[in-house]
C-alpha cells in the first residue's frame, strides 16, 4: 500500500503544472543508459519468471512423486550419482566376501572389521562384513542374489513415506532390499550391540526383528559423507499389498488419513486406523505373541523405544490354501524351518527331524512346537499323513527339544518366510522396525513435557520397560 501511494504521489509531481514542461519532457524522455538498464532488468525478470515456472513443475512433479511413495532414480534424479556409486562399491564388496571362506564361528575381530575401497571419485568403507555375510546367510540370501539383487542394472526406487524420518531411503529395483542412511550415533549403536543383535538370533532363527544385512559408509571428497545401512524389506514381494501399517501400540499421534479409493498411493497407516481390526492367525497366534514377547524383551535390555510392527496382509488364493497342508509343502516347510540357517542338502523326508518315514509312509511327528500348528497341519492334510505316538528316539527327541528351544515355528514355503505368517484366510507380513531410539535424557525430557501436554493418554515416548509392555499388550489384543 505505501509503496502503491509514493508511486502515484510520484506520478503527480511529474505531471503537475507547476513544473515547465521541459522539464517534464525531460523526466519522460528515457536516456540510452536507462534504457539498457531497463532492458537487462526486463530479461532478467523474464529469466527469473522462468526459473520460478521450472521450480515450480518440479515441485508439483516431485509432490505427485511423493503421494506415489516410490520412483525410479533414473539419471535425471538428485540421487542418481550417489546410487550409482553405492553400486559400484557394492560390488567390490560383495565380490571379497564372495571369495572369502565361510566363517561358522564369529571372533571378536570379525566384529571390529573395517574395509576401505578407493574408486574413481569416491571410498566406500564396509563394516563387520563376514558377520553380515552369515547373517545373510542364516536367512538363506546367497551372495549371488545379494548382489545380483542390489548392483543390477536397472534403477534403485527412492522410497517416500509420511514417515517423520530424515533419513533416506532406497530400494533396489526388484524392492527385495533396503537402503537407509543413518547418522553416526545410530551406526555405533549397532555395531556396539552387533553381538548381542547376532545372539538373538541364533537362539532365535525366527525373530520378527528386521535382518540388517550390510554396513557402509561412502565418502565423496568436498561433497558427502553418509553412512548407510541394507535390510531386508519386510514386505517382499509386495505386489498384492495394498494397505500397510505402522505400529506402536498408543494412540497419541496415530493416524494417518486414509488414500482416497480408486488412488494407488503408497502410504502407512497407524495404530488408530486399525482399531476395529484384527490379525487373524489362528494356530499360529501364540507363536507369534510370544516372539514378539521375546524380541521387546531384547530390546528392552538394550534401552531402546519406539520401535514399530510393521505390518501387513493379502488374501490367500485358493491355491495357496489348497496347498498349504499338502505333503510335498509340508515336507519343504518343515525343511526350511528347522534348516533355515544349515544349508540343507537333501530334501529326503527321512531325514527331517519332524517328518519321519514309517514302511514308506511319510508320517508327521505329532509333538508340535508350542502352537499346535503341526498338529492342525496334519489333520487337515488330506495326504494320509498318520500321527505317530509321541515316543520317539532321543536323537529325534533332542531335535525336537532344540526346536522348541529356538521357538521356531513352521515356516511357509515363501520367499522372505521369516517374515511372513499365514492365517486361516490371510498372509500377514510382519517385521518390528526402528530399534535405534535410545531412552537418554533428551527423550526423558521429551516424556515429562508429554506427560503435561497429554495427561492421561498413551504416547510413545515412555520407558522401556513400560513401551515394551504396552506393545505386547497391543498384539494379544489384537490377535485372534
Amino acid at each position: 500500500m505505501c509503496d502503491r501511494a509514493q508511486l502515484c504521489s510520484l506520478h503527480s509531481c511529474i505531471s503537475s503544472p507547476d513544473i515547465p514542461s521541459v522539464a517534464r519532457g525531460l523526466a519522460q524522455r528515457p536516456r540510452p543508459r536507462r534504457r539498457e538498464a531497463a532492458l537487462q532488468m526486463a530479461q532478467k525478470k523474464a529469466a527469473g519468471t522462468s526459473n520460478s515456472a521450472t521450480r515450480r513443475r518440479w515441485w508439483n512433479l516431485r509432490q505427485q512423486w511423493r503421494m506415489l511413495g516410490v520412483f525410479e532414480i533414473n539419471p535425471e534424479h538428485e540421487f542418481y550419482q550417489l546410487t550409482s556409486m553405492i553400486k559400484e562399491g557394492m560390488h567390490a564388496s560383495i565380490q571379497i566376501t564372495t571369495e572369502m571362506p565361510g566363517q561358522n564361528t564369529l571372533t571378536t575381530e570379525h566384529f571390529k572389521a573395517e574395509e576401505t575401497q578407493t574408486h574413481e571419485g569416491f571410498v566406500m568403507q564396509t563394516f563387520a562384513a563376514p558377520v553380515f555375510a552369515k547373517l545373510r546367510a542364516s536367512v538363506n540370501i546367497t551372495e549371488e542374489e545379494y548382489m545380483n539383487s542390489l548392483c543390477s542394472d536397472g534403477c534403485y526406487l527412492q522410497f517416500v513415506s509420511n514417515s517423520k524420518s530424515k533419513a533416506d531411503f532406497f530400494v533396489t529395483n526388484d524392492k527385495r532390499f533396503f537402503l537407509k542412511t543413518q547418522s553416526r550415533r545410530e551406526v555405533r549403536f549397532l555395531l556396539s550391540n552387533l553381538q548381542a543383535y547376532t545372539d538373538h538370533f541364533e537362539k532365535y532363527p525366527h525373530s520378527l526383528l528386521v535382518r540388517f544385512l550390510g554396513i557402509h559408509r561412502i565418502v565423496i571428497p568436498t561433497q558427502m559423507k553418509k553412512y548407510f545401512i541394507v535390510m531386508q524389506s519386510v514386505f517382499y514381494p509386495d505386489e498384492r499389498i495394498n494397505i500397510r501399517y505402522d505400529i506402536k501400540g498408543c494412540e497419541v499421534g496415530r493416524w494417518t488419513d486414509p488414500d482416497k479409493e480408486g488412488k494407488q498411493i503408497i502410504k502407512v497407516l497407524k495404530d488408530n486406523n486399525f482399531e476395529g481390526q484384527y490379525i487373524e492367525l489362528g494356530q499360529e497366534k501364540s507363536w507369534f505373541a510370544h516372539q514378539v514377547k521375546v524380541d521387546t524383551a531384547f530390546l528392552r535390555e538394550l534401552n531402546v523405544l519406539d520401535y514399530s510392527l510393521l505390518l501387513a496382509h493379502q488374501p490367500l488364493h485358493r491355491d495357496e490354501l489348497e496347498g498349504k497342508h499338502s505333503l510335498a509343502n509340508l515336507v519343504i516347510r518343515t525343511t526350511k524351518s528347522v534348516y533355515l540357517d544349515e544349508h540343507p542338502t537333501t530334501s529326503d523326508p527321512s531325514k527331517i527331524p519332524l517328518l519321519k518315514e514309517t514302511s514308506g509312509e511319510v508320517t508327521l511327528d505329532s509333538t508340535d512346537c508350542g502352537s499346535g500348528q503341526l498338529e492342525a497341519a496334519a489333520g487337515s492334510s488330506g495326504e494320509g499323513i498318520n500321527q505317530q505316538d509321541r515316543s520317539c528316539p532321543v536323537s529325534d527327541a533332542i531335535e525336537l527339544q532344540e526346536f522348541h528351544e529356538h521357538h521356531r515355528r513352521l515356516l511357509p514355503n515363501f520367499q522372505n518366510a521369516v517374515h511372513v505368517i499365514d492365517g486361516p484366510h490371510c498372509r500377514y507380513f510382519v517385521g518390528i522396525i526402528d530399534i535405534f531410539t535410545i531412552y537418554g535424557m533428551k527423550k526423558r525430557l521429551e516424556n515429562l513435557w508429554k506427560s503435561l501436554r497429554y495427561p492421561g493418554r498413551a504416547f510413545s515416548t515412555v520407558s522401556p520397560t513400560k513401551y515394551s509392555h504396552r506393545f505386547c499388550r497391543w498384539i494379544q489384543d489384537h490377535t485372534q
